[in-house]
Protein backbone atom coordinates (compact mmCIF):
# COMPACT_ATOMS: atom_id res chain seq x y z
CA UNK A 1 0.00 0.00 0.00
CA UNK A 2 1.35 3.41 -1.02
CA UNK A 3 0.01 6.14 1.23
CA UNK A 4 -1.12 9.52 -0.04
CA UNK A 5 -3.74 9.92 2.70
CA UNK A 6 -1.70 12.27 4.91
CA UNK A 7 1.64 14.03 5.27
CA UNK A 8 2.72 12.38 8.51
CA UNK A 9 2.88 8.72 7.51
CA UNK A 10 6.68 8.56 7.56
CA UNK A 11 9.18 9.10 10.38
CA UNK A 12 11.68 11.93 10.05
CA UNK A 13 14.39 13.34 7.83
CA UNK A 14 17.73 11.50 8.09
CA UNK A 15 19.44 14.71 9.20
CA UNK A 16 17.18 14.81 12.25
CA UNK A 17 17.65 11.15 13.10
CA UNK A 18 21.41 11.52 12.73
CA UNK A 19 21.54 14.50 15.08
CA UNK A 20 19.29 12.75 17.61
CA UNK A 21 21.62 9.76 17.60
CA UNK A 22 24.76 11.89 17.85
CA UNK A 23 23.39 13.74 20.88
CA UNK A 24 21.71 10.76 22.52
CA UNK A 25 24.09 10.54 25.47
CA UNK A 26 24.43 14.26 26.06
CA UNK A 27 23.20 15.42 29.44
CA UNK A 28 21.10 18.56 29.30
CA UNK A 29 18.61 20.49 31.37
CA UNK A 30 14.98 19.63 30.81
CA UNK A 31 11.75 21.35 29.81
CA UNK A 32 13.21 23.29 26.89
CA UNK A 33 15.89 25.11 28.87
CA UNK A 34 18.77 23.25 27.19
CA UNK A 35 21.32 24.51 24.69
CA UNK A 36 19.68 22.76 21.74
CA UNK A 37 16.38 24.56 22.29
CA UNK A 38 18.33 27.79 22.67
CA UNK A 39 20.10 27.15 19.36
CA UNK A 40 16.84 26.31 17.60
CA UNK A 41 15.22 29.47 18.96
CA UNK A 42 18.06 31.58 17.60
CA UNK A 43 17.87 29.92 14.19
CA UNK A 44 14.10 30.45 14.03
CA UNK A 45 14.38 34.07 15.16
CA UNK A 46 16.93 34.68 12.41
CA UNK A 47 14.74 33.00 9.78
CA UNK A 48 11.75 35.09 10.90
CA UNK A 49 13.69 38.34 11.16
CA UNK A 50 12.51 38.71 14.76
CA UNK A 51 15.54 38.81 17.08
CA UNK A 52 13.38 39.45 20.15
CA UNK A 53 10.63 36.92 19.42
CA UNK A 54 9.57 34.35 21.98
CA UNK A 55 9.83 30.81 20.58
CA UNK A 56 8.20 27.87 22.36
CA UNK A 57 8.21 24.19 21.42
CA UNK A 58 5.20 21.89 21.78
CA UNK A 59 4.58 18.36 20.60
CA UNK A 60 1.54 18.49 18.28
CA UNK A 61 -0.82 20.78 16.44
CA UNK A 62 -4.00 20.21 18.45
CA UNK A 63 -2.10 20.75 21.69
CA UNK A 64 -0.54 23.91 20.26
CA UNK A 65 -3.82 25.38 19.02
CA UNK A 66 -5.64 24.72 22.28
CA UNK A 67 -2.78 26.04 24.42
CA UNK A 68 -2.26 29.25 22.45
CA UNK A 69 -5.97 30.04 22.28
CA UNK A 70 -6.52 29.33 25.98
CA UNK A 71 -3.53 31.53 26.86
CA UNK A 72 -4.90 34.48 24.90
CA UNK A 73 -8.58 34.37 25.83
CA UNK A 74 -10.41 35.49 28.91
CA UNK A 75 -13.07 33.08 30.26
CA UNK A 76 -15.88 34.86 28.40
CA UNK A 77 -14.13 34.99 25.01
CA UNK A 78 -14.11 32.74 21.94
CA UNK A 79 -12.06 32.16 18.82
CA UNK A 80 -13.15 33.31 15.36
CA UNK A 81 -12.47 30.58 12.79
CA UNK A 82 -13.51 29.39 9.37
CA UNK A 83 -16.21 26.76 9.62
CA UNK A 84 -13.73 24.40 7.95
CA UNK A 85 -10.94 25.38 10.35
CA UNK A 86 -9.04 22.61 12.07
CA UNK A 87 -10.05 23.81 15.54
CA UNK A 88 -13.70 23.63 14.49
CA UNK A 89 -13.87 20.25 12.80
CA UNK A 90 -10.81 18.08 13.51
CA UNK A 91 -9.75 18.56 17.12
CA UNK A 92 -12.53 16.81 19.06
CA UNK A 93 -13.62 20.05 20.69
CA UNK A 94 -10.18 20.72 22.18
CA UNK A 95 -10.72 24.48 22.25
CA UNK A 96 -14.18 24.07 23.75
CA UNK A 97 -12.67 21.71 26.31
CA UNK A 98 -10.56 24.63 27.58
CA UNK A 99 -13.80 26.57 28.09
CA UNK A 100 -13.84 28.68 24.93
CA UNK A 101 -16.35 28.66 22.10
CA UNK A 102 -15.27 28.47 18.47
CA UNK A 103 -17.09 31.22 16.57
CA UNK A 104 -17.27 29.67 13.11
CA UNK A 105 -17.74 31.82 9.99
CA UNK A 106 -18.73 30.50 6.54
CA UNK A 107 -15.61 29.91 4.49
CA UNK A 108 -14.78 30.07 0.81
CA UNK A 109 -12.20 27.48 -0.23
CA UNK A 110 -11.21 27.20 3.43
CA UNK A 111 -10.62 30.93 3.91
CA UNK A 112 -12.36 33.75 5.75
CA UNK A 113 -12.08 37.41 4.80
CA UNK A 114 -11.28 40.58 6.70
CA UNK A 115 -14.79 41.78 5.91
CA UNK A 116 -16.31 38.73 7.60
CA UNK A 117 -14.17 39.14 10.69
CA UNK A 118 -14.99 42.83 10.90
CA UNK A 119 -18.72 42.12 10.54
CA UNK A 120 -18.50 39.49 13.29
CA UNK A 121 -16.82 41.94 15.66
CA UNK A 122 -19.11 44.83 14.77
CA UNK A 123 -22.21 42.68 15.23
CA UNK A 124 -21.04 41.64 18.69
CA UNK A 125 -20.28 45.13 19.96
CA UNK A 126 -23.36 46.70 18.34
CA UNK A 127 -25.71 44.24 20.02
CA UNK A 128 -27.51 45.57 23.11
CA UNK A 129 -26.99 42.09 24.55
CA UNK A 130 -23.24 41.97 23.87
CA UNK A 131 -22.44 41.19 27.50
CA UNK A 132 -24.68 38.13 27.29
CA UNK A 133 -22.84 36.57 24.36
CA UNK A 134 -19.35 35.20 23.80
CA UNK A 135 -16.89 37.98 23.00
CA UNK A 136 -14.59 37.37 20.00
CA UNK A 137 -11.09 37.43 21.47
CA UNK A 138 -8.80 35.94 18.82
CA UNK A 139 -8.92 35.28 15.08
CA UNK A 140 -7.63 31.86 14.00
CA UNK A 141 -6.66 30.95 10.44
CA UNK A 142 -4.38 28.31 8.98
CA UNK A 143 -1.71 28.63 6.32
CA UNK A 144 -2.28 26.62 4.21
CA UNK A 145 -5.96 26.03 4.92
CA UNK A 146 -7.61 22.64 5.34
CA UNK A 147 -8.20 22.68 1.59
CA UNK A 148 -4.62 23.46 0.67
CA UNK A 149 -5.40 27.05 -0.29
CA UNK A 150 -3.34 30.01 0.87
CA UNK A 151 -3.99 33.59 1.88
CA UNK A 152 -2.39 36.30 -0.23
CA UNK A 153 -0.23 38.95 1.38
CA UNK A 154 -3.03 41.47 0.85
CA UNK A 155 -5.57 39.19 2.52
CA UNK A 156 -3.29 38.73 5.52
CA UNK A 157 -2.65 42.47 5.73
CA UNK A 158 -6.38 43.17 5.71
CA UNK A 159 -7.10 40.52 8.35
CA UNK A 160 -4.32 41.80 10.59
CA UNK A 161 -5.55 45.38 10.17
CA UNK A 162 -9.06 44.46 11.32
CA UNK A 163 -7.68 42.50 14.27
CA UNK A 164 -5.52 45.44 15.35
CA UNK A 165 -8.48 47.78 15.00
CA UNK A 166 -10.48 45.70 17.47
CA UNK A 167 -7.58 44.75 19.71
CA UNK A 168 -7.55 40.99 19.13
CA UNK A 169 -4.56 38.92 17.97
CA UNK A 170 -4.37 37.15 14.63
CA UNK A 171 -3.16 33.58 15.15
CA UNK A 172 -1.89 31.50 12.22
CA UNK A 173 -1.90 27.70 12.44
CA UNK A 174 1.21 26.67 10.52
CA UNK A 175 1.00 22.89 10.80
CA UNK A 176 1.77 22.75 7.05
CA UNK A 177 3.47 26.14 6.87
CA UNK A 178 6.44 24.96 4.81
CA UNK A 179 4.18 23.65 2.08
CA UNK A 180 2.40 26.99 1.88
CA UNK A 181 5.59 29.04 1.74
CA UNK A 182 7.12 26.74 -0.89
CA UNK A 183 4.25 26.76 -3.39
CA UNK A 184 4.36 28.82 -6.58
CA UNK A 185 1.38 31.01 -5.65
CA UNK A 186 2.81 32.14 -2.31
CA UNK A 187 3.67 35.84 -2.23
CA UNK A 188 5.03 36.03 1.33
CA UNK A 189 8.13 34.87 3.17
CA UNK A 190 8.56 33.66 6.72
CA UNK A 191 9.77 37.15 7.60
CA UNK A 192 6.63 38.64 6.08
CA UNK A 193 4.43 36.30 8.07
CA UNK A 194 6.07 37.39 11.30
CA UNK A 195 4.92 40.93 10.48
CA UNK A 196 1.44 39.95 9.30
CA UNK A 197 0.15 38.21 12.43
CA UNK A 198 0.60 38.24 16.20
CA UNK A 199 1.22 34.54 16.85
CA UNK A 200 2.00 31.69 14.49
CA UNK A 201 3.59 28.32 14.62
CA UNK A 202 5.98 26.45 12.39
CA UNK A 203 4.82 22.89 11.90
CA UNK A 204 7.39 20.13 12.25
CA UNK A 205 5.20 17.03 12.62
CA UNK A 206 4.04 17.25 8.98
CA UNK A 207 7.22 18.81 7.61
CA UNK A 208 10.11 16.48 8.34
CA UNK A 209 10.21 16.09 12.12
CA UNK A 210 9.26 13.08 14.20
CA UNK A 211 6.98 15.44 16.10
CA UNK A 212 6.91 19.04 17.24
CA UNK A 213 5.62 22.56 16.53
CA UNK A 214 7.45 25.83 17.16
CA UNK A 215 5.25 28.70 18.39
CA UNK A 216 6.58 32.13 17.44
CA UNK A 217 5.36 35.25 19.25
CA UNK A 218 7.05 38.25 17.57
CA UNK A 219 6.21 40.50 20.54
CA UNK A 220 7.06 38.44 23.65
CA UNK A 221 5.11 40.84 25.86
CA UNK A 222 1.89 39.56 24.28
CA UNK A 223 2.09 36.28 26.25
CA UNK A 224 4.83 36.71 28.86
CA UNK A 225 3.62 33.75 30.96
CA UNK A 226 2.99 31.33 28.13
CA UNK A 227 5.23 28.65 29.65
CA UNK A 228 2.79 28.36 32.55
CA UNK A 229 0.06 27.51 30.07
CA UNK A 230 2.27 24.96 28.31
CA UNK A 231 2.97 23.23 31.60
CA UNK A 232 -0.63 23.32 32.80
CA UNK A 233 -1.78 21.90 29.48
CA UNK A 234 0.61 18.96 29.68
CA UNK A 235 2.75 20.26 26.84
CA UNK A 236 6.05 20.92 28.59
CA UNK A 237 8.15 17.96 27.48
CA UNK A 238 10.64 16.86 30.14
CA UNK A 239 13.10 15.81 27.42
CA UNK A 240 12.55 19.13 25.71
CA UNK A 241 15.85 18.90 23.92
CA UNK A 242 14.24 16.36 21.55
CA UNK A 243 12.21 19.24 20.14
CA UNK A 244 15.15 21.65 20.06
CA UNK A 245 17.38 19.19 18.22
CA UNK A 246 14.76 18.59 15.55
CA UNK A 247 14.13 22.27 14.87
CA UNK A 248 17.84 23.03 14.96
CA UNK A 249 18.26 20.49 12.17
CA UNK A 250 15.26 21.79 10.20
CA UNK A 251 16.57 25.35 10.30
CA UNK A 252 20.15 24.53 9.36
CA UNK A 253 21.12 24.93 5.69
CA UNK A 254 17.53 25.85 4.77
CA UNK A 255 16.42 22.23 5.22
CA UNK A 256 12.85 23.19 6.15
CA UNK A 257 12.22 24.99 2.88
CA UNK A 258 14.16 22.52 0.74
CA UNK A 259 12.10 19.55 1.85
CA UNK A 260 8.88 21.57 1.57
CA UNK A 261 9.72 22.30 -2.07
CA UNK A 262 10.23 18.57 -2.67
CA UNK A 263 6.67 17.92 -1.49
CA UNK A 264 5.28 20.68 -3.70
CA UNK A 265 7.14 19.35 -6.74
CA UNK A 266 5.49 15.95 -6.36
CA UNK A 267 2.08 17.46 -5.62
CA UNK A 268 2.34 19.63 -8.73
CA UNK A 269 2.93 16.48 -10.79
CA UNK A 270 -0.30 14.98 -9.43
CA UNK A 271 -2.14 18.25 -9.97
CA UNK A 272 -0.97 18.43 -13.58
CA UNK A 273 -1.93 14.82 -14.27
CA UNK A 274 -5.41 15.27 -12.78
CA UNK A 275 -6.03 18.27 -15.02
CA UNK A 276 -4.62 16.64 -18.15
CA UNK A 277 -6.68 13.50 -17.57
CA UNK A 278 -9.87 15.47 -17.11
CA UNK A 279 -10.67 14.66 -13.49
CA UNK A 280 -12.98 17.16 -11.82
CA UNK A 281 -11.03 19.27 -9.34
CA UNK A 282 -12.99 19.95 -6.17
CA UNK A 283 -10.80 22.81 -4.91
CA UNK A 284 -7.76 24.12 -6.75
CA UNK A 285 -4.85 23.78 -4.34
CA UNK A 286 -1.29 24.95 -5.08
CA UNK A 287 0.14 23.22 -2.00
CA UNK A 288 0.68 19.58 -1.04
CA UNK A 289 -2.99 18.54 -0.93
CA UNK A 290 -4.97 17.77 -4.08
CA UNK A 291 -8.75 17.35 -3.97
CA UNK A 292 -10.55 15.66 -6.86
CA UNK A 293 -13.80 13.85 -7.61
CA UNK A 294 -14.06 10.10 -8.23
CA UNK A 295 -17.01 7.81 -8.59
CA UNK A 296 -17.42 5.51 -5.64
CA UNK A 297 -16.33 2.61 -7.82
CA UNK A 298 -13.18 4.44 -8.91
CA UNK A 299 -12.36 5.31 -5.33
CA UNK A 300 -12.80 1.73 -4.17
CA UNK A 301 -10.61 0.47 -7.01
CA UNK A 302 -7.71 2.89 -6.67
CA UNK A 303 -7.58 2.57 -2.89
CA UNK A 304 -6.74 -1.10 -3.24
CA UNK A 305 -3.22 0.12 -4.06
CA UNK A 306 -3.12 3.71 -2.80
CA UNK A 307 -4.41 5.08 0.50
CA UNK A 308 -6.32 8.33 -0.08
CA UNK A 309 -8.31 10.47 2.31
CA UNK A 310 -12.04 10.46 1.63
CA UNK A 311 -12.84 14.12 2.20
CA UNK A 312 -16.58 14.22 1.55
CA UNK A 313 -19.32 12.95 -0.73
CA UNK A 314 -20.71 14.90 -3.68
CA UNK A 315 -23.33 14.24 -6.30
CA UNK A 316 -22.11 11.38 -8.41
CA UNK A 317 -19.20 10.39 -6.24
CA UNK A 318 -16.72 11.29 -3.53
CA UNK A 319 -13.97 13.84 -3.03
CA UNK A 320 -10.59 12.19 -2.58
CA UNK A 321 -7.52 13.91 -1.21
CA UNK A 322 -4.02 12.99 -2.34
CA UNK A 323 -1.41 14.39 0.02
CA UNK A 324 2.35 14.52 -0.59
CA UNK A 325 5.04 15.18 1.99
CA UNK A 326 8.74 15.78 2.47
CA UNK A 327 9.22 12.01 2.06
CA UNK A 328 7.12 11.37 -1.06
CA UNK A 329 9.07 9.31 -3.58
CA UNK A 330 8.86 10.30 -7.26
CA UNK A 331 8.49 6.65 -8.29
CA UNK A 332 5.39 6.34 -6.11
CA UNK A 333 3.90 9.39 -7.79
CA UNK A 334 4.70 7.74 -11.14
CA UNK A 335 2.71 4.67 -10.10
CA UNK A 336 -0.18 6.80 -8.88
CA UNK A 337 -0.35 8.75 -12.13
CA UNK A 338 -0.33 5.50 -14.12
CA UNK A 339 -3.21 4.24 -11.99
CA UNK A 340 -5.14 7.44 -12.71
CA UNK A 341 -4.52 6.98 -16.42
CA UNK A 342 -6.00 3.48 -16.32
CA UNK A 343 -9.22 4.95 -14.96
CA UNK A 344 -9.82 7.29 -17.91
Amino acid sequence: MIRFNSDYTEGARPEILKLLEETNYQQTDGYGTDEWCAKARDLIREACGCPEAAVHFLVGGTQTNATVIAAVLRPYEGAISADTGHINVHETGAVEHTGHKVLALPSKDGKISAEQVKACLEEHFASPAFEHTVRPGICYISYPTEYGTIYTKKELEDLHSVCRQYGIPLFVDGARLGYGLACSECDITLKDLAQLCDIFYIGGTKVGALFGEAVVIPDPDLLPTFRYMIKQGGGMLAKGRLLGIQFAALFTDDLYMRISKDAIEQSDRIRKALNELGFKIYIDSPTNQQFFVLTREQYDEITKEFALDLNCTVEGGVVARACTSWATRPENVDRFIEALKRMR
